[in-house]
């Protein structure tokens, strides 16, 4: 390769990574901006809404691909986190660290930050490093579950592209996502079903490849705190080069307390296309409510009752 066609990749290379600097340090000033909002702003919130629980319980979304179509509480700052090592083909892993954090803005919406902080990929090449693209967006919940009805639920996210292109570990390019999510609850197992478009950027041309990816997931509780997770879910084909394929993940989830949830699982692709194999283990924990309002209702429903004043004109 010619020595000026080597300085204009490496120019590309360090202004792609100081746009993605710049994008994570924007999206973590949008992060604190919600979370220290001011007083005024979060009491306005919470006389509006009137939607704070009496305690604060983890809603994981972890360990499957799908999603639950219920979202975070009113007010409440949740963290999911966890190592992956997937196989996507022969000869070749991939290990990861990443999560979603998520923010139960009103009592109906939530925002929601998917991360991957770092992404290592061993191939016949070597071992190369890199962030991981980030995904920006917000859950709207449209229906609480009855009993004829589940829970249900939409979800759109963006794609930053903040994961090198060098050898393949990012696509440079802006993703969309649209979700629709139903939930429910039927003879003591819980199902979530999501179907997802996605509009993935080309690499060599303008415009999206389209492609649709259906989930349904169900878990049960096997014994006290601990529970069992299934999922089967696929990808239709996005263009000629990429198959469609179909998976299917298995996971334990364990309670430790209401508020802190560890899970860990396997994946196997059911046909060619999908992950090889793919292991994982993580945790969701519920940071705390950042609306005051919460503070005054959790202190009054946890205050012991008075007795009744005895009756005056009882002799």
């Amino acid at each position: 390769m010619p020595l000026h066609e080597t300085s204009s990749t490496r120019a590309a290379e360090a202004t792609r990574s100081r746009r993605a600097a710049a994008w994570r340090q924007r999206m973590a000033l949008l992060v604190l901006s919600l979370v220290a909002s001011t007083p005024a702003w979060t009491q306005w919130i919470g006389k509006q809404t009137d939607c704070y629980a009496d305690s604060i319980a983890a809603n994981p979304n972890r360990p499957t691909v799908a999603n639950p179509a219920d979202i975070t509480q009113y007010g409440v700052l949740e963290l999911e986190y966890g190592w992956d090592r997937t196989w996507p083909e022969a000869d070749v892993h991939q290990t990861s660290l990443g999560g979603l954090l998520k923010f139960g803005m009103l009592c109906d919406i939530e925002l929601r930050w998917t991360t991957t902080s770092f992404l290592s990929q061993t191939d016949a090449t070597g071992t190369h490093h890199t962030f991981g693209d980030n995904w920006l967006g917000p859950q709207v919940r449209i229906y609480k579950q009855t009993k004829r009805w589940p829970t249900l639920a939409f979800a759109y996210a963006v794609k930053i592209p903040s994961a090198s292109t060098e050898d393949g570990l990012g696509t440079g390019h802006v993703d969309h996502s649209l979700t629709f999510l139903a939930s429910k609850d039927i003879a003591g197992i819980h199902f979530d079903f999501n179907v997802t478009h996605f509009w993935i950027g080309r690499a060599s041309a303008s415009g999206f490849d389209q492609n649709d990816q259906f989930n349904l997931a169900f878990s049960r509780p096997i014994h006290g705190a601990l529970q069992f997770t299934g999922e089967f879910y696929g990808d239709t084909q996005p263009n000629r080069t990429t198959p469609s394929f179909v998976s299917s993940l298995w996971a334990l989830a364990y309670t430790m307390n209401p508020r802190l949830v560890i899970d860990g699982g396997f994946e196997g692709g059911l046909t060619s296309g999908g992950p090889h194999r793919h292991v994982f283990a993580g945790f969701t924990y519920s940071i705390g409510n950042f609306y005051p309002g919460w503070r005054r209702k959790h202190r009054a429903a946890h205050r012991p009752k008075s007795p009744p004043a005895p009756d005056q004109d009882r002799r």
